[in-house]
């Protein structure tokens, strides 16, 4: 299998490219089952990179029913080190505008029926990993410079993104709550693919694209769908080009994955005990680690 170092995963609206060149779909299979689409492999600004749609195309999937394991799986399978998530967001906050980015440094789990979806590890092996700063800042820089190049649009560096269950928006009740606890903006997916990325050892950040402020906004008392959708396509071209120059950047400043080796401290089983069966459906995370312990 080819290696690409760079991933892409779009969120809603964000279902392709048009700038990746010598294009080819890949379809990946992993212990996990399979992602929720087939990879777009190409090149951007001549610098090869793996996209996939996170909720499949033509947004199939709701956010329950994302295979969160599988996608970051078999992104670790295609040899990919760096993920730029791009997903659409409410604002809980007023200077957090429609139509704004925002480059998350904090998640907060809102969610309950994930938990198997939130980890690789269990069945006989069980891994702690560090997580209190849960994405990559050298990514986070160079989301920052690239959106900075784009000229007209207004991006907020940090903020804490709010992981909720779904599919529902929120009610009002919730929305003042979680403005309340000093939440910036609120989503439905990246934090279980944070949390996957960093068992894999990949450095990973959120692109959030601000679609409107929830409920609890006078001006924006009921979130429509067609609210949603309005604002979502006017942000997908601005985060095709900022994507376009991020993945340029990692390129040029030749960034190094600072999340190599990240594992391997957190497995708290001894290797003795290491479930066979688990390890081989780890192979591509923890392989490494079991033969260097048998030596």
């Amino acid at each position: 299998m080819e290696k690409v170092r760079i991933g892409i995963i779009g969120g809603s609206g964000l279902y392709q490219m048009p700038e990746l060149k010598n294009v080819k779909e890949v379809e990946i299979d992993t212990p996990f089952g399979k992602p929720s689409d087939a990879f777009i492999i190409g090149e951007l600004e001549g610098v090869k990179v793996a996209f996939l749609a996170r909720h499949g195309r033509g947004h199939r999937l709701l956010p329950t029913e994302i295979p969160f394991r599988a996608n970051i799986y078999a992104m670790k399978l295609l040899g990919v080190e760096f993920i730029f998530s791009v997903s659409a967001v409410g604002s809980l906050q007023e200077k957090y505008a429609p139509l704004d980015f925002v480059i998350p440094d904090q998640f907060f789990d809102r969610t309950r029926g994930r938990t198997e979806e939130s980890t690789f590890f269990g069945d006989g092996i069980v891994a702690h990993i560090t997580f209190s700063h849960p994405v990559c800042p050298e990514l986070c820089d160079i989301l920052e410079e690239a959106c900075k190049k784009v000229e007209g649009l207004t991006v907020h560096r940090g903020g804490t993104y709010l992981c909720m269950e779904g599919p529902a928006f929120s009610t009002k009740a919730e929305s003042n709550v979680y403005r309340q606890w000093g939440m910036d903006i609120i989503g439905m997916t990246n934090l279980q693919e944070a949390k996957l990325a960093r068992e894999a050892e990949i450095a990973y950040a959120t692109l959030a694209l601000v679609t409107d402020y929830d409920c609890w906004h006078e001006g924006h008392d009921s979130v429509s769908v067609e609210m949603v959708v309005e604002y979502l396509n006017k942000n997908v071209r601005n985060a095709q080009i900022v994507l376009k120059e991020a993945v340029k950047l990692v390129e040029v400043k030749n960034l190094k994955n600072p999340y190599e080796g990240a594992t391997k401290n957190a497995i708290f089983t001894a290797p003795e005990y290491w479930n066979p069966e688990t390890l081989k459906k780890l192979e591509a995370i923890i392989g490494k680690y079991a033969t260097k312990q048998a030596e």
